[in-house]
């Protein structure tokens, strides 16, 4: 049976512009695929979602209530994994999105987890350390039924990092009574993490770079590269690719963006940044706004900052002939659409940005095992994984004629429906 949209679709509060988009992109894959519509619809929205009220007592002693979210998208192949999130426009939606785009990069990199997402509405840079624990601790209270190193393994994302990790795994280890740590990865190396962990999504951003000037035979001596989002994402995909005679052009962050078409230095530029907080005002640079480093001419756009960068009001002004997704859905469908009509190479974010969970999932092996690797295996295991998705996701991508992200979706969506099939349903 081919598939079709739901004759009745269920009114979710999970719905909003990011999530809808991306029940778009699983029902034009859906169709093309030809799944099975009870299967499909099912695929739609996540199994299990949890909105919980997180009262903090504040540094002046008041008592301030956040908005926490958990969600479970799919478990069929294994434990639920996702980053957490702090950021003011955290809402149901944007983290069911996210689940489910986890959902189907797990597949495609062959890992042993479905998609989960969480986050806080909050400002962390507003509140001090003390605060931010304080909220990290009480949020994971909140949510500890779903955790688990069998059940949910969170992750850091924006506006968290090794220390929340760090906070969880303690705060759930008290509960149960003995330290595990296999409960959360991204965490700090000296109590379970893993070396390379850290670096770990930009330098799988690099690595499908990489990829795709090799696919997209582009033969530059030296290619430009454009970063969008000079954070952890964008910084170690620069220095990596610079490091490989790569050309970094432009750079950004919240506070703005640098251009220098003869490049970059990108090791003064990563101390400059560390010590002044921002890439404005590195010397021999040109300031630009946001629309300007979009439109920089180069040979690889990297956006590694928010989602929904590039769009109907701008793709067109874009100048690149390879995009590498680092942030979390930055394509609009339309621009999807349109740069790969106009034959440009769009390496999709749940490839580009999968590095992360890769070696969270080695994180999570080596503290399941309590034996640890070096970061040269690491990165050689990364490396070997990302590069065997990259030639599967470009293979079938021309196999079937389908731009990148729906062969990526087709790859991911399958395994998924063929775990669900041999499953069935219960009861």
């Amino acid at each position: 049976m081919v598939a079709t949209m739901p004759s009745s679709v269920p009114t979710m509060e999970c719905e909003s512009p990011h999530f809808l988009m991306a029940q778009r992109q699983l029902d034009e894959i859906a169709a093309e695929m030809g799944l099975p519509s009870q299967l499909h619809e099912r695929l739609r929205y996540p199994k299990r979602s949890m909105v919980v009220t997180i009262p903090v007592r504040m540094d002046d002693g008041l008592v301030k209530t956040f908005t926490g979210y958990r969600v479970h998208h799919d478990v069929a192949l294994g434990p639920a994994k996702g980053g957490i999130r702090f950021h003011p426009e955290v809402n149901l939606g944007e983290v069911a999105s996210l689940a489910m785009l986890m959902t189907w990069k797990c597949a495609l990199m062959g890992l042993p987890y479905g998609g989960a997402k969480g986050g806080i509405r909050c400002k962390p840079w507003q509140m001090s350390l003390g605060e931010q624990e304080r909220l990290t601790r009480r949020y994971t209270s909140e949510i500890i039924n779903l955790l688990g190193p069998d059940k949910d393994i969170p992750a850091p994302d924006m506006y968290t990092n090794e220390q929340t990790m760090a906070w969880i795994m303690d705060t759930y280890s008290i509960n149960v009574g003995h330290t595990v740590p296999s409960v959360v990865t991204g965490k700090p190396v000296s109590i379970g993490g893993s070396l390379g962990r850290h670096e770990a999504t930009g330098r799988g951003v690099a690595y499908c770079a990489r990829r795709a000037v090799k696919h997209h035979n582009l033969n530059v001596e030296q290619p430009t590269v454009v970063v969008q989002g000079f954070g952890n994402v964008g910084s170690i995909a620069a220095k990596q690719l610079y490091s490989s005679g790569y050309k970094i052009v432009a750079v950004s962050d919240v506070h703005g963006g640098i251009r220098n078409e003869e490049g970059l230095d990108i090791p003064r530029l990563m101390a400059y940044m560390s010590e002044f907080g921002r890439v404005a005002g590195f010397p021999n640079s040109t300031t630009i706004s946001n629309a300007e480093l979009l439109s920089t001419k180069c040979d690889i756009l990297i956006p590694a900052a928010l989602g929904n960068q590039l769009r109907e009001d701008n793709m067109e002004s874009l100048d690149c002939k390879i995009v590498v997704e680092g942030a979390n859905g930055p394509t609009s469908p339309e621009a999807d659409i349109y740069l790969h009509e106009k034959g440009v190479l769009v390496v999709p974010d749940i490839l580009a940005n999968a590095g992360g969970v890769t070696v969270s999932y080695f994180e999570w092996v080596q503290g399941l095992m309590q034996l640890f690797w070096t970061e040269q295996e690491v990165n050689e295991r990364l490396e070997q994984i990302m590069g065997r998705a990259c030639d599967r996701v470009f293979a079938l991508s021309q196999e079937r004629t389908l731009r990148p992200r729906m062969a990526a979706l087709r790859l991911g969506v399958s395994t998924i429906a063929e775990a669900k099939r041999l499953r069935g349903l219960y009861p």
